[in-house]
C-alpha cells in the first residue's frame, strides 16, 4: 500500500490511500461527520442497509473475480432485518471483497474504494459529498502534475547521458584523472545552468542553504522541458567544435525563447 495522504473537507481531515493501484478513503473518518464519537457505529448502521448490501455486491460483481456470491446473497435476504448487523469485517472476510478494506495500527481505520466512499458519503450528507467529491478531484489534479514533472525529470537525466557522453568523446583529454574530468563535467553542467536558471550549481547552493538537491531538482516542469532540450543540443554544439563561451550565448537564447512559448502555451491553456 502507498503512503496515507490527507485532505481537508470544511475542517474535517479525510485520509486516503492505494491498494493495488485502487483508490481508497477512509469512510471512517467520513463517518465522524455524523457522529464524531461513535464512528464505527455510523459505518456499522449504513452497511446494515439493504440498498448498501445491493451496492457492495454489484461494484464486487464487476470489480473482483474472486468474489463470494453465495455468502453475498445470504447478507442481502438478511439485510434490513432488526436482528442483521454487518461489520466491515465480517463483509469483507466472508465475500472476500476488496472494495472495503479494514486497516488496524496507527493509520486505523475502514477505507473504501472511492466510488463507494462516495455513496457512503452522500448517505451521510449529500453537502459533504460534493465538497468531498471536489477536494479529491483536486488531490488527483496534483498527483497527476507530480507525475508529469517526475517523467521529465527522468527525461533530463536520460538526456544528460547523451550530453557527458559528448563532453567526455570532445573535452576530456585521455589519460586525465576521475577528478579533473569530474570538473569538466561539472562545468559543462553549469553551462547549461546558467543558460537556463542565471547561476551555477555552487551559487544555487549558497544562496539555497537548507534545501536538499540541486536546482533542478526543484525546477517547473516548463523548465524540465527545456533542459531537456538543451542537453540535446549542447550536445551537437560540443560535437561540433563550438567554443564554450560561443554555446552558452546560444544555450541561453535558445532557453529565453522557448521558455516563452512554454509559458504561452500554459496560459493559452489556463484561458480556455
Amino acid at each position: 500500500m502507498n503512503k496515507i495522504q490527507e485532505i481537508s473537507v470544511r475542517d474535517a481531515i479525510i485520509r486516503t490511500m492505494k491498494a493495488n493501484g485502487v483508490d481508497y478513503i477512509c469512510i471512517t473518518d467520513i463517518a465522524r461527520q455524523k457522529n464524531s464519537l461513535e464512528p464505527n457505529a455510523v459505518v456499522g448502521n449504513w452497511m446494515r442497509n439493504r440498498n448498501t448490501i445491493e451496492y457492495l455486491g454489484i461494484w464486487e460483481y464487476l470489480n473482483n473475480p474472486s468474489f463470494n456470491p453465495i455468502e453475498f446473497e445470504g447478507f442481502k435476504q438478511q439485510a434490513g432485518l432488526n436482528a442483521f448487523t454487518l461489520s466491515p469485517s465480517r463483509w469483507i472476510e466472508a465475500t472476500n471483497a476488496i472494495g472495503i478494506i479494514a486497516k488496524s495500527g496507527r493509520y486505523g481505520g475502514t477505507y473504501a474504494q472511492r466510488d463507494i466512499a462516495f455513496k457512503f458519503a452522500s448517505w451521510v450528507s449529500v453537502e459533504f459529498e460534493l465538497y468531498l467529491i471536489k477536494e479529491f478531484q483536486r488531490l488527483k489534479e496534483e498527483e497527476q502534475k507530480q507525475l508529469g514533472w517526475s517523467a521529465k525529470r527522468e527525461l533530463s537525466k536520460i538526456n544528460y547521458h547523451i550530453h557527458t557522453d559528448a563532453v567526455r568523446a570532445n573535452l576530456v583529454p585521455d589519460e586525465v584523472d576521475a577528478y579533473h574530468s569530474s570538473l569538466i563535467y561539472a562545468e559543462e553542467a553549469d553551462v547549461l545552468n546558467v543558460a537556463l536558471f542565471g547561476m551555477t550549481a555552487k551559487e544555487w547552493r549558497e544562496a539555497n542553504p537548507g534545501k536538499k538537491g540541486n536546482m533542478r531538482d526543484y525546477a517547473t516542469i516548463n523548465q524540465l522541458i527545456c533542459l531537456s532540450n538543451m542537453e540535446n543540443l549542447n550536445a551537437v554544439f560540443i560535437n561540433e567544435g563550438i567554443p564554450q563561451r560561443d554555446r552558452l550565448h546560444k544555450l541561453n537564447k535558445i532557453a529565453i525563447q522557448q521558455m516563452t512559448v512554454l509559458e504561452e502555451v500554459g496560459n493559452r491553456k489556463l484561458l480556455k
